[in-house]
């Protein structure tokens, strides 16, 4: 799968400021984020289970 087939978003967390921002995009058994600022770098891809157990202990170590 191209990654400029798939439907990014940015993370609702990012300020429209120009700091750091990331774009996510979900394939069928993957998850690819990338540098909002600069698309044509490297993506970053992990499993579905990695991103699914990384979002859960973030969201549990939220005040």
């Amino acid at each position: 799968m191209s990654t400029t087939e798939l439907a990014w978003f940015k993370s609702s967390y990012s300020g429209g400021g120009g700091g750091n921002c990331v774009e996510i995009a979900f394939g069928p058994e993957t998850v690819f984020v990338r540098d909002s600022k600069d698309t044509q770098r490297t993506t970053l891809t992990v499993s579905s289970y990695a991103w699914s157990a990384f979002t859960e202990l973030v969201s549990a170590s939220r005040p």
